[in-house]
């Protein structure tokens, strides 16, 4: 067993599966990416080795599934030039920088304007109309206290909801349902998903850009996003509040799900990062390809740890930047190693259970 740079982990269809027929990359038909901010900098090599490696062989329509950051990375994907778009969306995510004591307005300005960066004056268009992918973005639609921007108001309405949330994850759907933007041409596998209220919205050209900025709107980091075109009123946030580790049914029958991921354990929602007894449903996963750097990885890294957004308040600018850019380089590793498994068809022999 590699110990030392990534981890290949799949559920128990999948691994069977691929013990006895080996690894198709043909047989990929969702690509899922978690919420977690800048803990995607751990994948973005990775990312890159997906577009040159695997999707020259995909089959078929593709879906893409992400909320959060992993909406963003998976708008880099459906570009015409993913490489270029990974390039300037790292440049400027690994860039970002603010007054001594930033505002939730001047945070979302930010936000926007990476996004603008990465997706250039065609990103939208090229996103909605791509040949092979189906992007899907996932979000929440707010509901009593948690629809307000007014700090004590959310704050309020945000620990009532954890605190339910305790008892019951279901209960979340007392605060917020799920806003889910989705590609008509091709109806992804959670379409109808149950257990929380759900809002079917069309992904246009119009909503792109609000759609993906909603799904990264951390409440009380972000402002929510209101007016989304196309999408029923109210305040959008963070999709992972509700599909942090995207506890869905995500894989169409016979085919895979790949999931690219920070690390080698899934939570279903953000409410629940610090209940040990709160798993996956054991179903949504069985047909799941985890890809993640090993717990000695991470270990090894600066700080011994995953970049994430208490960075920006632990680390002086200069210093984050130069710690962000040397995880960067250290997972140019991680990359190699996964392109040597494409190459070498060596995925069944690295393959653990999930």
């Amino acid at each position: 067993m590699h110990t030392t740079g990534l981890q290949f982990k799949a559920g128990p269809a999948a691994y069977a599966d691929i013990r006895k027929r080996g690894f198709s990359p043909e047989r990929i038909g969702t690509i899922a990416g978690a919420s977690g901010g800048a803990k995607w900098l751990v994948l973005s090599q990775i990312d890159r080795v997906i577009i040159e490696r695997l999707l020259p062989q995909l089959r078929g329509p593709v879906h893409l599934v992400g909320s959060s950051i992993g909406a963003w990375r998976f708008a880099c994907y459906a570009q015409k030039a993913p490489l270029k778009a990974i390039d300037r969306f790292e440049e400027a995510y690994v860039g970002q920088s603010y007054s001594e004591k930033p505002d939730r307005q001047e945070i979302s300005d930010k936000s926007r304007a990476i996004l603008q960066s990465m997706l250039g004056t065609t990103g939208a268009v090229e996103i909605v109309n791509h040949a092979q992918f189906r992007t899907h973005v996932l979000t929440v639609r707010s509901r009593l206290m948690t629809a307000s921007d007014n700090k004590p108001l959310l704050g309020l309405g945000l620990m009532a909801a954890a605190t339910a949330n305790v008892v019951s994850r279901r209960s979340l759907g007392a605060f917020f349902s799920r806003g889910l933007f989705y590609d008509q041409r091709a109806l992804p596998p959670f379409y109808n998903v149950e257990g929380f209220p759900l809002h079917r919205i069309r992904l246009t050209e119009d909503n792109l850009v609000d759609a993906i900025i909603a799904s990264g709107s951390i409440p009380l980091v972000l402002n929510g996003v209101r007016n989304i075109p196309g999408a029923p009123p109210g305040t959008y946030r963070d999709g992972g509040v509700i599909d942090y580790h995207l506890d869905l049914p995500l894989s169409e029958p016979d085919r895979y799900t790949l999931f690219p991921h920070f690390f080698d354990s899934m939570k279903p929602g953000w409410f629940d990062k610090r209940l040990s007894w709160r798993r996956m449903t054991p179903a949504n996963t069985e047909r799941t390809i985890l890809i993640c750097p090993s717990p000695e990885f991470i270990r090894g890294l600066p700080n011994a740890k995953v970049p994430d957004r208490t960075d920006f308040v632990t680390l002086r600018p200069p210093e984050r930047i130069r710690i962000w850019r040397n995880v960067i380089d250290r997972c140019r590793y991680l990359a190699d190693d996964f392109a040597d498994v494409i190459a070498n068809d060596s995925l069944a022999a690295r393959l653990e259970p999930l």
